[in-house]
């Protein structure tokens, strides 16, 4: 565009030269006043070297056709100052249309960035006016200037009337940020309570941060009601509690039936034999046995402790179980290995209860780091191979192994840690889907977790589990 525009001002100015050339040549007075147009339309348009070369030409026509007697000194001082005349007015276009041209970008860039500078504040009024979060701006002494729609609903407030308000008096913990600063912004995060128009409180998450403006200092927080969230865990946890509550009950009244059972026999061989029969006490005693066999009789039939199995994706447990074990393992000097990086293309499906699963892994993996506490040489091994329909998962460790595994899975065994319970329920909770758990002391210490298969991936792991490089997880 500036190409086209410089070269059409060359060619009007070319015209004008000439025509103005042509007039002074045939008339008698001179002309040579007129040649400052074209040279205002070259210097507009052109750099300085082509303005002198036009200046030039125009004072040499101009001592062409003058046809006043001058004295060759004369005539050059004239020439010199025609030639000065033209090239000054040129320059001083050329700077004009320069300086205007660089206004005007400087107007469009100014225009550029006011645009965008606008459209910008009406997206982010946009984003915050539809945050689900409530978003506020403060002044430095916790006057709110500024709260989007979430505000006002989560804090229970009407429409539009929060501005001009204290932040305080519905985030008690914000109430002393702008007090307590030291001058330079910061940016944080913290689990407090948040409190209604009504009065009412509920914990919240408030992320904020503080900035200087010309105006002072101002406060911007994000508060999400986490009320939901909190009570989803709860509920979690409970539901977790529960059911692990009821696979140790269960799993305890069924050795507790047994050894009724053991009773029962004795009982029923005395009373065979004749010599207690007449005995009251032994008569009581029978009594009490069938009462009690009766109540460990009772199954818990409650809906929600049924065991959820379901479909699992065994990848997605393992990973469950490193993201909880390797910050226990590290800080244990324990060296964690893990040999399913052999596995089939396709997932590995199995038919288990998610949780269930998890939570005796992670039982197998603290008896584990119990027994390795005097070890010298500190590690455990988490294998997995598919065998068929059955999917095992060994956990081994390096440490000394039991003493005596004659009663290994029995609760409240002499020379177990704290109550003897972790291998006991370990195993119930397996059993609730199931599965099973059991001790395999080749290679080292060894217990192995057989799942059903759900889905079974095509193609299998040949061999051993060991057969399996194992990758160090540090």
């Amino acid at each position: 565009m500036l190409v086209s525009s410089q070269s059409a001002a060359v060619a009007a100015a070319g015209l004008l030269i000439a025509l103005i050339a042509v007039a002074d040549q045939r008339t008698s007075p001179s002309f040579g006043l007129l040649y400052l147009f074209p040279i205002i339309l070259i210097g507009t348009t052109s750099s300085r070297v082509p303005i002198a070369l036009a200046a030039a030409g125009c004072a040499w026509l101009t001592a062409l056709f003058n046809r006043l007697p001058l004295s060759p000194g004369a005539m050059a001082a004239q020439d010199a100052l025609v030639f000065t005349a033209l090239a000054g007015t040129g320059l001083v276009a050329h700077e004009l249309a320069k300086s205007r041209r660089r206004e005007m970008a400087h107007s469009q860039a100014v225009q550029r960035e006011a645009d965008a500078r606008h459209a910008a504040e009406e997206q982010l009024a946009a984003v915050i006016d539809t945050s689900p979060a409530a978003i506020l701006v403060a002044t430095s002494a916790g006057e709110v200037l500024l709260a989007n729609a979430a505000a006002h609903r989560v804090f229970d407030v009407r429409d539009g009337t929060l501005a001009g308000r204290k932040v305080g008096r519905y985030v008690p913990a914000l109430a002393s940020v702008g007090a307590g600063r030291s001058g330079a912004p910061f940016h944080t995060e913290m689990e407090c309570r948040g409190q209604r128009e009504n009065g009412t409180t509920f914990p919240a998450t408030v992320f904020f941060s503080t900035y200087a403006t010309a105006l002072g200092d101002r406060l911007a927080a994000m508060v999400v009601d986490t009320s939901a969230d909190r009570l989803e865990r709860e509920e979690s946890n409970l539901e977790q509690l529960m059911a692990g509550s009821r696979a140790f009950v269960s799993a305890v009244t069924h050795e507790v039936r047994n050894l009724c059972g053991a009773v029962a026999v004795v009982h029923e061989n005395l009373a065979r034999s004749g010599k207690l029969r007449d005995d009251r006490d032994f008569e009581a005693l029978g009594t009490l046995v069938g009462a009690l066999t009766r109540i460990a009789s009772v199954q818990l039939k409650q809906r929600s402790g049924q065991p959820r199995t379901e479909a699992v994706d065994l990848t997605e447990v393992l990973d469950d179980l490193r993201l909880v074990i390797d910050p226990y393992c590290d800080n244990a000097g324990i060296a964690v290995r893990w040999g399913f990086d052999a596995f089939p293309a396709e997932p590995v499906m199995v038919s288990v209860d998610r949780q269930h699963l998890l939570q005796a892994l992670l039982n197998l993996i603290r008896n584990s780091g119990r027994a390795l506490e005097r070890a010298d040489v500190k590690e455990v091994e988490v294998a997995v191979a598919v065998r068929g329909d059955v999917v095992s998962i060994r956990v081994s460790d390096t440490g000394p192994g039991p003493a005596s595994i004659d009663y290994l899975f029995q609760p409240f065994q002499r020379g177990a840690a704290c109550t003897g319970l972790g291998l006991f329920i370990a195993r119930a909770l397996v059993r609730s889907f199931r599965g099973d758990l059991r001790y395999d002391p080749n290679p080292g210490c060894s217990f192995v977790i057989d799942v059903p298969v759900a889905v079974h991936a095509t193609g299998a792991i040949k061999g051993s589990i060991y057969d399996t490089h194992s990758i160090a997880a540090r």
